[in-house]
């Protein structure tokens, strides 16, 4: 059993499918990032993941982020955290119970879900071959305290964010390209002119990438 809810589209493939996950913003749900998921590739095994913390009224989390007159806005980091290792298991559960590659796992990231899903693959590098990071950053606060390049060189990075973003500031996501570098990563990096969402030449993008990397 996963302990993470989720809807799937099927591959069409019967064994070996590369598998897809999404991790939707904060305040959404799993059904957000899914209506991307019939424009993907078709070979493709797609599982969209509901956040485990439900919000009011309406609408999920992978952590809080919290409003405080003295701290300002800051984000619960152990919250942030214990869903990076619920995403890790829940790769191990699809790979058990689906007939996908356990070798070719890209997780796919909204905002907080592209938080969390850049600590997935830093810390769990084993268990992820790309990361399509949308609308996001880097948190280093969720990070192993060391890194070794020889277990990440494998990653695949597509990076994106709006340069108008009034969520997440466009400076935030501009430190990941020299962080990924630093760690002889393959990444792409790019901004188009929208706010807090992915723009349509983004969504073209991000495909065309995926077919390559997939």
């Amino acid at each position: 059993m996963s302990k993470l809810q989720y809807i799937t589209r099927p591959s069409s493939l019967k064994e070996n499918a590369p598998l897809l996950i999404m991790c939707h913003g904060y305040g959404s749900d799993e059904n957000d990032l899914f209506s991307f998921a019939s424009e993907l590739p078709e070979e493709l095994m797609i599982m969209s993941l509901r956040a485990p913390y439900a919000m009011q009224p309406y609408g999920n989390a992978w952590y809080a982020i919290n409003f405080d007159a003295d701290k300002g806005k800051w984000s619960d980091n152990e919250q942030a955290k214990a869903s990076v290792n619920l995403i890790a298991e829940f790769i191990d559960y699809a790979c058990r119970s689906y007939a996908v590659d356990p070798n070719n796992v890209t997780l796919l990231g909204f905002s907080q879900g592209t938080i969390l899903s850049y600590a997935v693959a830093l810390t769990f590098p084993e268990k992820v071959k790309n990361i399509v990071a949308l609308s996001g950053y880097i948190n280093e606060d969720i990070l192993p305290d060391t890194i070794e390049d020889r277990t990440v060189s494998h990653l695949n990075f597509f990076c994106s964010h709006g340069s108008v973003d009034q969520v997440i500031p466009v400076s935030w996501a501009q430190k990941a390209p020299a962080f990924l570098k630093a760690l002889g990563i393959n990444h792409e990096y790019t901004e188009y002119p929208v706010g807090h969402g992915v723009a349509p030449q983004n969504f073209y993008d991000l495909k065309a990438w995926l077919k390559k990397y997939i």
